[in-house]
């Protein structure tokens, strides 16, 4: 098996400036484990309060080393973030409900633009549009 047959994408550790306080770190490092950014904020600042003066060192050179996650892909187009759901609290992604809905909402707009569709094509506009551009 070569690595292109992968079926799952590398992960890379990237800072996550969308989603950043300071500088994207925790966020990454979030993302990169699949928890909640404030989780990993949380083991940051109680590192920090508690003596733990190379966790800032660690923070200020993973700022300086890690790249940014990038915003856009090569098009140009935003970037297509698929619905996650957590099944537990310290998981990222979204509650089963909140998903729910909002995947309601997005089959509820397709629906309408179809119709839209639909009402245009049978129309007597559509057919005279197809036989003007016939001419």
């Amino acid at each position: 098996m070569s690595y292109s047959d992968d079926p799952k994408p590398r992960r890379q550790l990237l800072r996550d400036k969308q989603n950043a306080k300071i500088a994207g770190v925790c966020a990454g490092i979030a993302n990169y484990f699949n928890i909640e950014a404030w989780l990993v904020r949380i083991i940051v600042v109680t590192a920090v309060i508690f003596g733990h003066g190379f966790v800032i060192i660690l923070y200020i050179a993973a700022w300086m080393i890690l790249d940014e996650k990038p915003l856009t892909d090569a098009q140009g187009k935003t970037e297509h973030k698929p619905i996650g759901l957590k099944t537990k609290v310290y998981e990222a992604g979204e509650p089963p409900r909140r998903a729910f809905h909002e995947i309601d909402h997005e089959f509820r707009e397709l629906e309408s633009r179809l119709q839209a569709m639909e009402r245009y094509v049978t129309s007597n506009a559509y057919q005279v549009d197809r036989e003007l551009k016939n001419l």
